[in-house]
């Protein structure tokens, strides 16, 4: 150890005794460290006040005596000082932050915000935007999101960007949330920073689709819904989208609408089955049994599990007589193929569409056998 870093030879320039005292913290001698930043303040109302009580906020945090640290901070704070005075808040703000203490934190942002050095705004507006948003105060987080937007910074101007949008959406407003998510595209680089612009692209087309379906939603609500081509092509759309924001229940319900409705139902229908296989051509689609199930699986957006569904009967059936065919060589019991097939048969009972399935084997069977058909 030099003699020029040793406490109790060290000069009483307070400037010196900051730089050697930088120095002992960096090389972990936080304690030293602390004696001569205290040295500096023992000086009084000096150039180098502000630095030495936020060099012993710092050590002094980092060696566990919180309490202290806030009490350095503070008197840096105190000093005015433009460039330490709010670094000492900034500092004060995260050691309530990360103790959970935000109500304590709030008023060590506003200082920093207080201060106006443009280093330090962005992330204090941005703290404070978060903190007012988690208190239910939305019109005073918003003012500190635009602040930080405001400052052009690419760090902190981005996430602001994507906060503020979140709630202008939640409240209905994607043309706001559009013009918010495109200042701060223009802030980030894509070359460096892909993911910061790929999460705000997705938000921006998200309020796109908000945007589309409210104008879809508009057009259903008007005179011109009943046209037979702008009806349908407005239920469709909005019946489309709606899922895509996780609302299909809402989705469901507009196809039940424009099924409902006489004048345009023939026209809602077709756009419905638009990915269905094509249609026998000497058949009507009413006729198989399978049709208004596979509709109201489109219109619900359930038809992922019905294929699931349809699919795991297949599965247990199959199994059921391959079971049977494999053991075909091998002497059995009598009844068994009938009871095996039985099994096999009975086998989409216990699905929705199974009582659909037998009633259209039993029809199918009455026609085959002859039988008069039943009057109504």
């Amino acid at each position: 150890m030099s003699e020029s870093a040793d406490p109790e030879s060290a000069s009483d320039d307070p400037a010196r005794l900051c730089e050697e005292a930088r120095t002992l913290a960096e090389n972990g001698e936080a304690d030293r460290a602390a004696e001569l930043f205290e040295r500096v303040l023992a000086l009084g109302e000096t150039p180098h006040r502000a630095r030495a009580a936020l060099g012993l906020a710092v050590v002094l945090d980092d060696a566990g005596h919180v309490a202290r640290a806030r009490e350095a901070d503070r008197v840096a704070i105190a000093t005015g000082d433009p460039e330490y005075g709010p670094r000492a808040a900034y500092h004060l703000a995260l050691t309530h932050e990360r103790a959970g203490e935000h109500d304590q934190a709030a008023p060590a942002w506003r200082v920093v915000v207080d201060f106006a050095n443009p280093a330090y705004l962005p992330p204090a507006h941005l703290a404070l935007a978060r903190l007012a948003d988690d208190g239910g105060d939305f019109d005073a987080a918003r003012g500190h999101w635009e602040a930080v937007l405001a400052t052009g910074d690419p760090e902190y101007g981005p996430p602001a960007a994507h906060d503020l949008a979140q709630r202008l959406l939640e409240r209905g407003e994607p043309a706001r949330a559009q013009r918010i998510l495109t200042a701060g595209l223009k802030l980030i680089d894509r070359g460096t920073a892909p993911y910061a612009y790929a999460r705000l692209a997705v938000a921006l087309g998200i309020s796109h689709l908000d945007q589309a379906i409210g104008a879809f939603g508009a057009a259903l609500g008007t005179a011109e819904a009943a046209d037979p081509e702008v009806g349908p092509l407005a239920t469709e759309l909005l019946a489309r989208t709606l899922p895509l924001r996780g609302r299909a229940a809402e989705a469901g319900e507009v196809w039940r609408r424009g099924l409902s409705d006489p004048g345009v139902a023939g026209q809602v229908r077709a756009r419905l089955r638009r990915d269905f296989a094509a249609d026998d051509e000497d058949g009507d689609p009413a006729d198989l049994w399978w049709e208004p199930v596979l509709e109201q699986a489109v219109s619900d957006g359930t038809l992922p599990a019905l294929a699931g569904e349809a699919f795991g009967a297949l599965d247990h059936m199959y199994a059921l007589l391959a079971v049977r065919y494999a053991d075909e060589p091998r002497e059995r019991r009598p009844g068994e193929t009938h009871e095996v097939l039985g099994r096999a048969v009975r086998v989409p009972t216990d699905y929705p569409w199974g009582p659909l399935l037998h009633e259209s084997f039993a029809e199918r069977l009455r026609l085959a056998m002859g039988a008069p058909g039943t009057e109504s």
